[in-house]
């Protein structure tokens, strides 16, 4: 029998807490996100947590009241302005959170008829992409990055190819010029990776300001430009905080659907015998994720306009409340029809008027570049065993470190149009100095030469 010395509490144990708030932020929650879920709901609807040092919150773990948060904009707005710590001067300015929940004049911060003003230039300006030309820059891309290590027999799924891709694609999307979305990867990249944030972010705002004017004198058929035609009239300043959250949210959440949905297709038994050619299995693997592991676990941070109970759960006006999509979707209390529901059912891409714009474009360029890396590389495997994974810390995402992968040799067939790569079977088959990666703040304007090549 084990002692009482010996006994250690599960992660996100109230009572191995002291009764205090649960720590979202350090290596404990990120290895354990489901133990800290399953105890949290002993706080009933919503539990008191700690997104930093400092930065308190309640996170809404159950269901129906995350739908009812979510669906209920006059009760719970999204302006951060209402925070009431920060308003205090509670909140330390070097917080690392606080790029995610500090206010910017975008859709995301906004209510009432300015989120409406600035939700409708967004969906209207995305509903505008093409389809097909996505696709096809999809493919180019996908094509591009496989080349860069595909002769190595090696990679890191994550920043080899899945950090990548969504940026690049955004870079297109986006209209950026060589130099401009060179900056734009270095920008986003350095914010993400925590590396230097505060130079990243200030990159990023340059080269943003550069894409704006540049947009303004010359227009082009993308995003950015119908941005700023239309009807809503966006200022130079709301263009720049409109461009950083469509492209955070269009790349980040979008390489953690990719990279997680790979994992379940190399390592879970679920998917064993033939994952790298059914592509019904592909839109399996990705909606495991986003019922199970949603890439943005917990944010669409809401602030109560008055004292409210939120079944059962009191929350004060002007303190932040934030959605565990990752706890709502596997609340117990959908077990019983859970596989049943449709595949809409799910949060992972939220509810009601602030619901994710950019969810038919993120899940098209998802299962085209996990379905362009399997049928290139189609005996690719995980080169390390599954336990070893590890994920990011942080509150809001699930993402992971890394994703190594092995797999035979192959040589890219540029002359062929770079669509397949041809096989080369030599062991000491690597890549030749032109096949060598570039360095990331040179990937866009390096995909742009190898594509003129």
């Amino acid at each position: 029998m084990q002692s009482h010395s010996e006994y250690q509490a599960p992660p996100g144990c109230p009572a191995h807490n002291g009764g205090g708030r649960l720590p979202l932020h350090g290596s404990e929650f990120a290895a354990a996100p489901e133990a800290f879920y399953e105890n949290m709901r002993q706080y009933g609807a919503g539990a008191p947590v700690e997104l930093a040092p400092g930065v308190e919150a309640t996170l809404v773990t159950d269901y129906a009241a995350a739908l009812h948060v979510l669906q209920n904009p006059d009760a719970f707005a999204r302006d951060s302005r209402r925070w009431r710590a920060w308003n205090e001067g509670r909140i330390p300015m070097d917080s690392p959170v606080l790029p995610m929940m500090a206010y910017r004049p975008n859709c995301l911060f906004s209510d009432g008829a300015e989120h409406m003003r600035l939700r409708q230039a967004v969906t209207d300006s995305l509903a505008r992409v093409d389809t097909h030309r996505l696709s096809r820059h999809v493919d180019r891309v996908a094509t591009y990055l496989i080349s860069q290590f595909s002769g190595r027999g090696r990679a890191d799924l994550v920043s080899d190819y899945a950090q990548l891709l969504p940026l690049l694609v955004f870079n297109d999307l986006f209209g950026c010029p060589a130099e401009i979305g060179d900056r734009l990867v270095f920008g986003i990249s350095g914010i993400f990776d925590g590396i230097d944030a505060e130079k990243a972010n200030e990159v990023l705002t340059e080269a943003l300001l550069e894409l704006v004017a540049l947009k303004r004198a010359t227009p082009g058929e993308d995003i950015t430009s119908w941005l700023m035609q239309h009807q809503s009239r966006l200022s130079d300043e709301e263009m720049i905080h409109q461009l950083v959250t469509l492209i955070a949210a269009g790349t980040e959440p979008t390489q953690h659907i990719i990279t997680s949905a790979l994992r379940l297709l190399l390592i879970d038994d679920k998917y064993a015998g033939g994952p790298h050619s059914a592509g019904l299995l592909v839109d399996d693997a990705i909606n495991d994720v986003l019922w199970n592991s949603p890439p943005i676990a917990n944010y669409a941070v809401h602030y109560p306009v008055q004292d409210v109970d939120l079944f059962g759960s009191g929350l004060r006006a002007g303190d932040p409340v934030l959605v565990s999509f990752a706890a709502a979707n596997t609340d117990p209390n959908l077990s019983v029809g859970r596989q049943t529901l449709s595949k809409r059912a799910h949060l992972a891409w939220g509810a009601g008027a602030h619901a994710c714009p950019a969810k038919d474009p993120a899940l098209l360029i998802s299962v085209l570049a996990i379905e362009k890396l399997l049928n290139g590389l189609p005996d690719i495997d995980l080169a390390t065993p599954a336990e070893n994974l590890t994920w990011r810390p942080g509150p809001f995402h699930r993402a992971l470190d890394a994703l190594p992968a092995r797999f035979t040799p192959v040589r890219p067939d540029k002359r062929a149009g770079g669509a397949y790569p041809s096989f080369g079977n030599a062991p000491g088959n690597v890549p030749s100095q032109q096949e060598k990666a570039p360095q990331k703040g040179s990937w866009w304007s390096s995909f742009l030469t190898w594509w003129k090549v």
